[in-house]
């Protein structure tokens, strides 16, 4: 493979953790909560994740305690944002750092020894796979990471084609006051958007365990979610671009190890940093202005009715 396809292929598999987590985030965006605790999410489902799988010997096992831990966190992020109206970023922030001390004390308990734990394989598809460059980026990933895509692009259609779901998120998001007026319930659909945000984190993190690299180790997501939130504001709240966003700062990330293949022989701390100086820039204006939904953050309060 040449060094241009290896770092295709390196982009999109670490891309596919970010595209999942992102496309819940970006419903849950639009629905007017901003889901800082992706990282919580992502990591907790992980670490479940690890754990499941190597108690059960089975990686479909672990892929279901990652959504189970995932949205528990989901719950109770949205139990305190939309049901108790508390600060959306206060709490994103506090169960992200939970989650870190939490995973790296029962990582410590549990994973002394570097134990590995059963993952999936990469499922090279026929003929695509042979595609020069994009084949073995796009078709030999693994279950987890052919689900990641399906996702993605279901939640592109979801918003794309104006589906009546995909209305109802937009238009809670702009004004959810006259969205509840017209019959919408809007705590409910808020709700469900940070649940579908966890589930999608979840999976997110399990493929960082069982996909990558088949166990676990302290902070492994290394603000993978963070990322997931910046490629939602990178892409403008829409779909495809927020895709892209992913796969650029997969592409940034990958470039770490591809990068003498090119001839670049670049410090290694700024490999490292580099995703994260490119989401500082993308969240900056300098890609061009990007509107928000206009009660992003904003608790809802049902309005009293007139007798």
């Amino acid at each position: 493979m040449s060094a241009t396809g290896e770092l295709l292929d390196g982009g999109v598999r670490l891309a596919i953790p970010l595209i999942l987590a992102s496309a819940g985030e970006l419903v849950s965006e639009r629905a007017g909560v901003l889901n800082l605790s992706v990282e919580a999410m992502m990591l907790t489902s992980a670490f479940a994740g690890a754990v499941g799988a190597h108690s059960s010997g089975s990686a479909a096992v672990g892929v279901l305690c990652a959504l189970v831990a995932g949205v528990l966190v989901a719950v109770l992020q949205a139990v305190l944002s939309v049901t108790l109206r508390a600060d959306q970023i206060v709490t994103g922030i506090a169960a992200n750092a939970l989650a870190l001390g939490a995973t790296t004390y029962g990582s410590r308990l549990y994973f002394t020894g570097g134990r590995t734990v059963p993952g999936f394989d990469r499922l090279e598809i026929p003929v695509l796979h042979d595609i020069p460059l994009l084949g073995p980026a796009l078709f030999g990933q693994t279950l987890l990471g052919y689900l990641g895509i399906a996702v993605a692009l279901a939640v592109a259609v979801l918003f794309s084609h104006r589906t009546g779901i995909g209305l109802a998120i937009s238009a809670i998001g702009a004004d959810p006051t006259t969205a509840d007026r017209s019959g919408l319930p809007v705590a409910a659909i808020r709700f469900g958007a940070v649940l579908l945000a966890g589930a999608t984190a979840s999976l997110a993190g399990a493929h960082l365990a069982l996909a990558d690299v088949h166990a676990f180790t302290d902070n492994l997501t290394a603000g993978a979610g963070y990322l997931a939130v910046v490629a939602v504001i990178a892409g403008r709240w829409r779909a495809w671009p927020t895709m892209l966003a992913c796969l650029f700062f997969g592409i940034a990330q990958a470039m770490q190890f591809a990068a003498p293949s090119f001839g670049l022989h670049l410090p290694t701390a700024v490999l490292v940093m580099s995703p994260y100086l490119l989401a500082v820039l993308a969240v900056s204006g300098l890609v061009g202005a990007s509107r928000a939904p206009v009660a992003l953050t904003r608790p809802f309060l049902r309005e009293a009715k007139a007798r």
